[in-house]
């Protein structure tokens, strides 16, 4: 009788004690970790080489104005995009990621700026499904125009660094763009 009752209770009590050896963490909000499994990894420096194509006119654009004044081109004006990211300015090029996310003409005065909220997420090599973002704002007619890296995902986690535009081509009529990048960025 002993021996069928202890057969009926180890079951019972693998799944409720199961939990206590699966969850090894002590539960607490946040914990420090040690410099040394901080340094464990070396950080590395990588230079980025690519261009945006934002595309606003023609059957299938890759940014669509989603608010503003019935007046585009105005202070307000936000677009979100899904621009293509390719090796060579033509749009034939092969695409290495999508730069997606959002602009919005941030400026009241005569200078045009964009805020830009964009992640850049590659598709090519060994930076497939890795992702850089970018953060800042973008005075549209300087010649280079330096935004802020502030941040990652997969081979770039922890980015920090900085991104330089300059636009090659831009058709004032349709709004479309070519714009070469040179990223430089610190990484794990």
């Amino acid at each position: 009788m002993a021996s069928s009752l202890t057969y009926s209770l180890f079951p019972i009590s693998f799944i409720l004690f199961l939990p206590s050896f699966i969850y090894t963490s002590t539960g607490a909000f946040s914990e420090d970790l040690s410099d040394a499994t901080l340094t464990k990894r070396m950080e590395k420096h990588s230079h980025l080489h690519f261009y945006f194509h934002d595309i606003l006119g023609g059957k299938h654009p890759s940014s669509i104005r989603i608010a503003g004044k019935p007046k585009p081109g105005s202070f307000g004006d936000t677009y979100i995009i899904d621009d293509a990211l390719t090796e060579g300015p033509n749009a034939t090029s092969r695409v290495v990621g999508r730069a997606q996310g959002m602009y919005a003409i941030a400026t009241q005065g005569s200078e045009v700026a964009l805020l830009m909220v964009v992640n850049y997420a590659f598709v090519l090599g060994k930076y497939n499904g890795s992702s850089i973002s970018v953060f800042g704002r973008n005075p549209v007619f300087h010649d280079v125009r330096e935004m802020p890296i502030v941040g990652g995902s997969g081979l770039f986690r922890f980015a920090r660094g900085y991104a330089l535009a300059h636009t090659i081509w831009f058709d004032f009529k349709t709004g479309d763009a070519i714009v070469e990048y040179n990223v430089y960025v610190q990484h794990f």
